[in-house]
């Protein structure tokens, strides 16, 4: 299968994409540009919760593939985004505990892809990413994911924070990936849940981590101190669906 980035330019394309629905995850607009028609996408973005961030013309310019962007360039999903109800809807007609992944300022695409193919193969319902602070839906993510974006949703919420005390009246318990964390081997990791991974320099934000229920680490021996964060997710991950499987038996 074959991807396309999906970058709009030309003030026309891109309020259309904006009033067609289309998700558009981020806008850049000529700084000090504020006349009608801008001023109309940028109310559209703002509608959408949509980052804008202000650039010289030069970034434009050497940003545009078409260079007629005309003062605007938008780059929008190469996916379209689920919503969290639908991944929960989804768990309960499978007949299974929700499991969810959570990533909290996951920027690479790379790693991004790579977390939601293992999040497909774990068995997770789905995955959540915040809107700012993270990786969206491009074609490189597609391409590291294996396909298996096809068929793994992602949904993007505003507040991850928010989003898990949202989730923890449904029934939820978070754990996240934590240096200083309880070794994960001595963690119960069953039933309805939710991993949390943070990103490799800073991991996972303090407000996050404060809404979580637990924090796990991985037992490490070597040298230095830290894990990619897509292979901390499958580290884990694992750890969950072994715990699940000798939870079902």
């Amino acid at each position: 299968m074959r991807y396309e980035e999906l970058t709009i330019e030309g003030r026309n394309a891109v309020l259309e994409a904006f009033r067609s629905g289309k998700t558009v995850d981020r806008l850049f607009v000529l700084d000090g540009c504020q006349d009608g028609p801008v001023r109309s996408i940028i109310r559209e973005a703002k509608k959408n919760d949509t980052i804008i961030t202000f650039v010289p013309k030069d970034r434009l310019d050497h940003m545009s593939e078409t260079g007629r962007h005309q003062g605007v360039i938008a780059y929008a999903a190469a996916y379209e985004y689920a919503t969290v109800e639908s991944m929960l809807e989804d768990a309960g007609k499978k007949g299974e505990p929700p499991f969810l992944f959570l990533l909290d300022g996951i920027e690479d695409p790379h790693n991004l892809g790579a977390i939601i193919r293992t999040a497909n193969l774990a068995g997770a319902h789905g995955v959540i990413i915040p809107k700012r602070r993270a990786a969206g839906l491009t074609a490189t993510v597609a391409r590291t994911s294996a396909g298996a974006l096809n068929y793994t949703p992602v949904a993007k919420v505003t507040n991850l924070a928010a989003e898990i005390e949202e989730l923890k009246k449904k029934g939820l318990w978070f754990v996240c990936a934590d240096m200083g964390g309880e070794s994960m081997y001595r963690l119960k990791l069953t039933g309805p849940i939710g991993l949390v991974i943070g990103n490799e320099g800073d991991g996972v934000s303090r407000l996050v981590r404060e809404a979580c229920d637990m924090t796990a680490s991985i037992p490490m021996k070597g040298e230095i101190d830290s894990l990619n964060a897509s292979v901390a997710a499958g580290v884990l991950a694992y750890e969950i669906v072994r715990q699940r499987l000798f939870d079902a038996t």
